[in-house]
């Protein structure tokens, strides 16, 4: 467990509007400074449980991991999203209760989350060389530059970066060109088209069937060989039609019409 600050015995955070946890209060106000501190909720402590899994077998230390959190758990719901958080002594990796998990960063550059940084860094460069067909090996220092490139970004955007998310940038870090962002990126663009057609009530959806301005033109040309009740017509009706029609207009003619002609 982590030893940083043995005067943090409690703290009060809030849910913020991006559904991530926030601290507001703490019980060291000396060492701990709560603008823009973010807390780990007991689902992100599973995905990030979940996803450090793979790099167990390159030689993840589970002591750096349970150094560089102090572990919550729920004391008391205060209410209109804000919840009072006691200090546990139980590890995270070990316990079967929900706890929160605060990064340790009394010390950014040196202590005990920067040191789990640096591991979990190391580790999936590790897993990614070993994994991917790279024409050079991956450096440590290539991963870092792009993730704090991100990370400028974000700040020069006025972002504020959850803590969770720089773990999870690390855990789930791919180069340019590799994994499927493409693709998915692909699919949510045809899911967020798909999503914004309007649903046609049954009703609704007759209607247009029965619309002849929405007919396209090969049923208009289809509509020729129908007869009058819409059912096809049979063969030769059509010619049948058309003398009838040449005999109709031609009664149909004066007879002075005719005369004229003679």
């Amino acid at each position: 467990m982590a030893k940083g600050s043995p005067q943090l015995e409690w703290c009060i955070v809030r849910l913020g509007e991006d559904h991530n946890w926030w601290v507001d209060e703490v019980s060291d106000a000396v060492h701990w400074d709560v603008d823009g501190l973010s807390i780990i909720d007991p689902r992100q402590v599973d995905h990030i449980i979940e996803l450090i899994e793979p790099l167990r077998e390159y030689g993840f230390n589970s002591d750096v991991f349970e150094r560089a959190f102090i572990p919550f758990r729920i004391a008391k719901d205060l209410g209109k999203g804000r919840v009072r958080l006691a200090r546990t002594k139980q590890p995270l990796l070990e316990s079967e209760e929900k706890l929160f998990a605060l990064p340790d960063i009394i010390d950014e550059e040196n202590g005990p989350y920067a040191d789990f940084l640096d591991h979990i860094t190391r580790l999936r460069v590790k897993l990614l060389n070993d994994l991917l067909d790279f024409e050079e090996k991956l450096t440590v220092d290539e991963v870092e530059d792009q993730l704090r490139e991100a990370q400028n970004n974000d700040f020069i955007e006025g972002k504020a970066v959850h803590l969770f998310q720089e773990m999870t940038a690390i855990l789930d870090f791919m180069p340019e060109g590799y994994g499927d962002d493409d693709d998915e990126t692909e699919k949510r663009s045809v899911e967020d088209d798909a999503d914004d057609i309007p649903e046609i009530e049954a009703g609704e959806e007759e209607k247009l069937k029965n619309d002849a301005s929405l007919k396209w033109d090969d049923d208009e040309d289809g509509e020729d060989e129908k007869d009058e009740d819409g059912k096809p017509a049979k063969d030769g009706d059509d010619d049948d039609e058309d003398e009838d029609k040449e005999d109709g207009e031609e009664d149909d003619k004066p007879k002075s019409s005719k005369r004229s002609r003679s």
